[in-house]
C-alpha cells in the first residue's frame, strides 16, 4: 500500500490541515480506515488519534482509492469539530449503547425440593 498526498491545505479557522489522498494498492484489497489514518500520521509526522479519515473511495476498475482526510492540532479539537459519526468510524469515540456486555453470574442451579 502506498499512499500519495495529492493536496494539503491548512484550515486555521477550524485548527486542522486538509489532506487529500491517493492510495495505491495493486496487490492487496482496499486498506481499511486504520491502515489509511496510520500511514498518513507516519507521513505528516503526528499522533494517529489527531487524524481523522473523512471519505475513502474505490475507483472502478483500478487498484486505487482517493479520499479525504484532517489532521488536527489535537484530539480534543477533533472531536468536538467533526461530526459524530464520522468519530465513530475512526474509533475517536464509542458507539452509543454498544458498551461491552458485563461480567454476569452463571444463572443458580435450580432449587430440588423436598
Amino acid at each position: 500500500m502506498e499512499i500519495r498526498l495529492v493536496d494539503q491545505r491548512p484550515n486555521p479557522l477550524l485548527h486542522r490541515q486538509e489532506l487529500r489522498f491517493e492510495v495505491a494498492h495493486a496487490t492487496a484489497p482496499t486498506p481499511g480506515r486504520e491502515e489509511v489514518r496510520a500511514e498518513i500520521a507516519k507521513q505528516v509526522g503526528v499522533a494517529k488519534d489527531r487524524v481523522v479519515v473523512e471519505r475513502m473511495q474505490a475507483r472502478f476498475g483500478t487498484a486505487t482509492t482517493v479520499g479525504e482526510a484532517m489532521v488536527y492540532e489535537s484530539t480534543d479539537i477533533a472531536r468536538r469539530t467533526e461530526r459524530e459519526h464520522i468519530l465513530i468510524r475512526n474509533k475517536l469515540k464509542e458507539k452509543p449503547g454498544a458498551a461491552p456486555p458485563a461480567e454476569s453470574a452463571p444463572p443458580a442451579p435450580p432449587a430440588k425440593e423436598a
